[in-house]
């Protein structure tokens, strides 16, 4: 068998791989669950923490007192009193006086995570069995968590989802949407199909019960990424993360360059540092690898090396284009150019993460190697 048959066999592996991770994601998101809830509905702990105003605040944070449940509670988590994002929360706590809800002020170095470190004292004072952590940029809908709380079988530690970017502004906007909606969200729904479902931290609901067994929330200080450390502990009672049918909006506005970079880098060196074995084969997804190896194929066969780039990248990239219309995820005529620019970005990142631990969060310096047993030394 020559050499072009052989790459070419790959990539065609490599394109029914990721046409089969569409389908599954598809599965979930174009089929409505049939949602089952306890009886009588538990109330709910919600903690979010907040770090600066971001340029949907209002209307994140607004959201959240529209939840339709009957019994919830609202923990709002800063670390420092002179944050601009203050101001806004006691504006809205005031508005709304319907609902329980609090301003937690305060910073528990508990480990090299900032955002972990702002949690605790909310799940400190969270009042209920079942916890929600949504990071402040998330849109809660009115069903949220009706939503998260009818995913839960006896087997499930939390129910997570992955953001849904909406609402860009500008062509790098377009690029977080094309690497959060049809691309990292599609291969987490993909990966909870074959059981190997993960946390992602950007909306979490625990069951209580299942966090405090592993020590309560400083259990999570286990790693550098909270929702590395949510999966592992999740997995070492032998209980299962779900994912809610279809995630949850985070409406993005205008990005820059630089920004969406920052971002998605320091989550693959995460992935990285927490799930080495996991994050190796992350190379073989996206288009970039299956047509390079197309190119390859088709050049040895006299066809041309664009002709089998070409015919793969518009497999591919229709295939996308049709899930993301189906599932009403965002789309417009810069789209198609998104999708390679991500996917001519990914093996760089892929690469970038072998080589560095280090990147700012939180506008701090983080060495990715750090531990919870570091966290005093690093924050002193």
């Amino acid at each position: 068998m020559s050499a072009g048959i052989v790459v070419g066999l790959v990539a065609l592996a490599l394109v029914l791989i990721n046409l089969a991770s569409m389908l599954l994601a598809a599965r979930r998101w174009l089929t409505r669950p049939l949602q089952t809830f306890p009886k009588p509905s538990p109330a709910v702990s919600i903690v979010r923490p907040l770090c600066g105003l971001e340029t949907f605040s209002r209307e994140t944070l607004e959201a959240t007192f529209r939840i339709d449940w009957p019994e919830y509670e609202i923990l709002f988590c800063v670390q420092n009193a002179r944050d601009p994002v203050v101001a806004l929360v006691e504006q809205i706590i005031v508005a709304h006086p319907e609902r329980r809800a609090r301003l937690l002020i305060g910073d528990d170095l508990v480990s090299a995570n900032p955002k972990l470190n702002n949690c605790v004292k909310g799940w400190n004072a969270a009042r209920h069995d079942y916890v929600v952590i949504a990071d402040s940029n998330a849109l809660t809908p009115p069903d949220y968590i009706a939503r998260m709380i009818g995913v839960f079988r006896e087997d499930t530690a939390l129910v997570v989802s992955m953001p849904l970017g909406t609402r860009p502004d500008g062509f790098f906007a377009d690029i977080e949407c094309a690497v959060l909606n049809t691309y990292q969200a599609r291969w987490q729904y993909a990966a909870e199909a074959i059981g190997m479902g993960f946390a992602q931290g950007k909306n979490m609901m625990w069951r209580r019960a299942v966090l405090e067994r592993a020590g309560g929330i400083c259990a999570l200080a286990g790693e550098i990424a909270e929702d590395a450390a949510s999966t592992k502990v999740a997995r070492a009672q032998g209980l299962r993360v779900r994912l809610v049918a279809r995630p949850f909006e985070q409406p993005l506005g205008p990005r820059r360059a630089r920004e969406v970079w920052a971002r998605h880098s320091r989550w693959a060196r995460l992935r990285r540092i927490t799930f080495p074995l996991h994050f190796t084969p992350e190379i073989l997804t996206g288009a970039f690898l299956p047509a390079t190896l197309a190119a390859f194929a088709s050049r040895e066969f006299g066809l041309g090396a664009m002709t089998g780039a070409v015919a793969v990248l518009a497999v591919l990239y229709v295939a996308e284009a049709a899930l993301a219309a189906l599932a009403r995820f965002p789309l417009s005529w810069t789209t198609p150019a998104a999708f390679v620019v991500r996917d001519l970005a990914l093996p760089v990142m892929w690469l970038d993460a072998w080589l560095s631990d280090d990147f700012v969060w939180h506008g701090q310096t983080i060495t990715g190697r750090a531990r919870s047993d570091q966290a005093s030394e690093d924050f002193a």
